[in-house]
């Protein structure tokens, strides 16, 4: 990834997205050459000299300070995860590396208890490669896929993937657009985070390509971390389920997670999901091979 180039699409984007009456500043003359603020009134903002900023803009200072960081994300109304996300980019020599070589796989512990939960889990690596699934969570994102995918490197999932690539996942969504934006934000804050990871490169250079709406989501410079929410589904075996997630990181994994997903005690979802679990006993599925549930 090209980091300079990575860091001044970022805050371009950020500049673009306030007026200067957001900040408190007049802004004089009618006509204005750049959407957002100006440079000059971004440094401003922050403290800086112009000269300075542009540097930054430009990719030619490494050595930014907290200091600088923490006013540069003041000034731009950074939330949370864009203020780590910018220091990622700034300072790119502290980002964690992924392990070379050796592709990585979930831990045994983890993998047992993925498959003892009563409810779809999986885990995922820093890449979105899915290391571990348990039957409910296979037969819910890609039973049309081999169960045994995960346990052979070359042939593993990936969430990015099936969502962008994948024309029955994609039809798994019904708000296709609201999980594509979702998905490309917390993409985005894990390539900060490994600057110099290839494979993950090479995915997004592949989605970018075989995607238009990834590049145009992947464009807007989208950051957000997402541990938690609620995910939509339209399944073709048990029709509509609404499921809360929650995404674990895993310490000391290089950035590996453990999503899981839950259901409403007592909804329609619930149903649907225990009827998804003895459905997933059944084995692989084919789109359309089963008669799916009504919609309701």
């Amino acid at each position: 990834m090209d980091i300079p180039a990575e860091l001044g699409d970022f805050l371009r984007t950020r500049r673009a997205r306030l007026q200067p009456e957001d900040v408190g500043l007049v802004a004089y003359g009618a006509r204005r050459r750049v959407p957002g603020l100006r440079r000059e009134e971004l440094a401003q903002l922050a403290g800086v000299s112009v000269a300075y900023y542009t540097r930054l803009e430009q990719g030619q200072s490494g050595n930014a300070s907290d200091g600088v960081l923490d006013a540069l994300a003041r000034a731009l109304r950074l939330s949370p995860d864009e203020h780590a996300h910018l220091r990622n980019l700034a300072r790119p020599g502290r980002a964690v590396r992924l392990p070379a070589g050796r592709a990585p796989s979930a831990g045994a512990g983890v993998r047992q208890l993925v498959a003892a939960m009563a409810v779809p889990a999986l885990v995922i690596d820093a890449r979105y490669d899915v290391l571990a699934w348990n039957a409910q969570a296979h037969a819910l994102l890609a039973g049309h896929l081999d169960a045994g995918g995960p346990d052979r490197p070359e042939e593993r999932p990936n969430t990015q993937r099936l969502l962008f690539l994948d024309p029955h996942a994609r039809e798994l969504y019904p708000r296709w657009e609201e999980e594509a934006r979702r998905a490309v934000s917390s993409l985005r804050l894990s390539a900060g985070e490994h600057p110099q990871d290839r494979r993950l490169a090479e995915l997004i250079g592949e989605l970018s390509m075989g995607s238009a709406e990834f590049s145009a989501l992947w464009a807007r410079h989208p950051v957000r971390g997402c541990a938690s929410g609620v995910k939509e589904f339209h399944h073709p075996l048990v029709g509509r389920m609404s499921l809360s997630f929650e995404m674990m990181r895993l310490p000391d994994t290089g950035g590996q997670g453990l999503l899981a997903l839950t259901a409403e005690p007592g909804s329609p979802s619930e149903a649907a999901l225990e009827l998804l679990t003895a459905e997933s006993a059944l084995g692989p599925y084919a789109p359309g091979a089963r008669t799916p549930q009504p919609a309701d």
